[in-house]
């Protein structure tokens, strides 16, 4: 005899398809939120990391720019000192100079001849004086022509103030003497 089912077999797998269809997207979905967690945490964490690199960096340019500003500041200290280094070996430097010169003037004032005043600006040197007669003014003018510190000696006037007494002034330009080996 052949076996007869009656009982809904059809609504019973449709049931069980159904049920498994729901299961199946509860699965997809739960997968699916799954994913999209782990994607928003890994982009979330990215970011994060990337915010820490950003203000690290901040931070030390921060640093860097205040060692920026420090250096400069330095530099500008070595400026200032090497400008006051080169001025202080300047004058150093020129400090015989000036010795020569008055040992030089000594040298050539011949008797009889008196000095008022003696100013020299930059290389510009003027001296006021008297002299007994026009001939020791001459022998002063030849004295400072033959040396070798002073140039182009010119004689501004020359007075008669009494008998034997003749005020001069001459002016010339202080020069520093060849080397020898030039």
């Amino acid at each position: 005899m052949a076996n007869i089912n009656l009982l809904p077999w059809r609504q019973a797998l449709r049931k069980e398809k159904q049920n498994e269809f729901y299961g199946v997207i509860a699965l997809v979905a739960l997968c699916a939120a799954a994913i999209i967690y782990l994607v928003n945490d890994y982009y979330q964490s990215s970011i994060q990391s990337q915010n820490r690199r950003n203000a690290y960096i901040t931070n030390e340019t921060r640093v860097l720019e205040e060692k920026i500003s420090e250096i400069r500041e330095l530099k500008d200290k070595r400026k200032q000192l090497i400008e006051r280094m080169e001025l202080i070996q300047a004058l150093q430097g020129n400090r015989p100079i000036i010795v020569r010169v008055f040992d030089e003037v000594a040298r050539s004032i011949p008797e009889d001849l008196y000095f008022d005043s003696l100013s020299i600006k930059g290389t510009a040197v003027t001296i006021k004086g008297v002299a007994k007669s026009n001939n020791r003014v001459a022998a002063l003018m030849r004295n400072f022509d033959q040396s070798e510190w002073f140039a182009d000696p010119a004689l501004i006037r020359v007075q008669a103030k009494s008998e034997g007494v003749n005020e001069f002034e001459v002016t010339m330009k202080r020069v520093q003497p060849k080397a020898e080996e030039e």
